[in-house]
């Protein structure tokens, strides 16, 4: 059964942050099914941990599915897009952060240019934190900057005694079904403006159709035709924000849609706008 949606934030009550790390803001949401942000940027580090259900977040042209126990990174200035699944969506835990020192000390936590996510298995450590840093600024006490620090610097600690724990685990029973939901995921982010087909994908990755469909499905909650559509979606909308002199039907062959009237479709049912309003209402603001 779904949890009824909720959200909750709250502020760094300081009037200036300390230099070398510094939390900004911290919170806790139970998403509603699909809640989808981005694609944007943000000019700040954002964790988030995964506390329960499932979704998939996207960036630097990779995407990842995740569920508990999965703390993913934002980093600053790079275009990001996260969605909960429409069946189990998630509930998780964010801390907002900057600092002169926090890409060191991500680097430190297992955390670097090329590693943005990291799975903590079952240990409650890292939502534990969030929450403390949440508990500390919403007491707002003269010394919740400072305790907020504190702990940001332990939920990293964390993430790198948790990161280090699963690497010298042994393989779980489900690593297959998981490494190959990530072959999925990365053949389709890189092929979708090809006329990509589940059949020549299966085939290519050495797999029955209807069996790399069902675990793509149990692993995402969507099927990889879903998937592959939320994409396209997803890099036309960038392109008819990006590229104004496109048209239409330029943006929809971009992005792998042969059929301009089935892109506009897809497009006003996930956005509730036709991509001519979109791009116009995108210009105007």
């Amino acid at each position: 059964m779904t949890q009824a949606p909720d959200y909750r934030v709250a502020s760094n009550p300081a009037p200036t942050l300390p230099q070398g790390l510094a939390a900004l803001f911290a919170g806790e949401s139970q998403t509603r099914p699909t809640h989808r942000v981005g694609p944007k940027v943000v000019d700040y580090y954002l964790l988030h941990h995964v506390i329960s259900g499932h979704g998939i977040f996207e960036t630097e042209g990779r995407a990842h599915a995740l569920g508990p126990g999965h703390t993913f990174l934002i980093r600053p200035k790079r275009l990001f897009s996260y969605e909960s699944d429409s069946d189990d969506p998630w509930r998780y835990r964010w801390v907002a952060f900057a600092g002169d020192r926090a890409e060191q000390l991500l680097a430190e936590a297992g955390l670097g240019t090329e590693r943005l996510v990291v799975d903590s298995g079952d240990s409650r450590t890292p939502a534990e934190r969030c929450r403390e840093i949440y508990a500390s600024f919403r007491a707002r006490s003269a010394s919740a900057s400072l305790e907020a620090a504190g702990l940001l610097h332990l939920l990293l600690a964390s993430l790198m005694t948790a990161g280090a724990e699963r690497a010298e685990q042994p393989p779980m029973a489900d690593t297959h079904g998981e490494e190959l939901v990530r072959q999925v995921i990365g053949y389709l982010a890189t092929q979708y403006a090809e006329p990509v087909s589940i059949e020549s994908m299966a085939e290519t990755l050495g797999y029955n159709r209807a069996y790399l469909s069902r675990l793509f499905k149990r692993h995402t909650g969507v099927t990889p035709i879903a998937f592959l559509t939320r994409i396209r979606i997803d890099r036309g909308k960038r392109l008819l924000r990006e590229r104004p002199e496109l048209t239409v039907e330029q943006v929809a062959s971009s992005v792998g849609f042969q059929d301009a009237l089935y892109f506009s479709k897809q497009f006003r049912r996930a956005f509730g706008a036709t991509p001519t309003g979109y791009r116009t209402d995108t210009l105007r603001s």
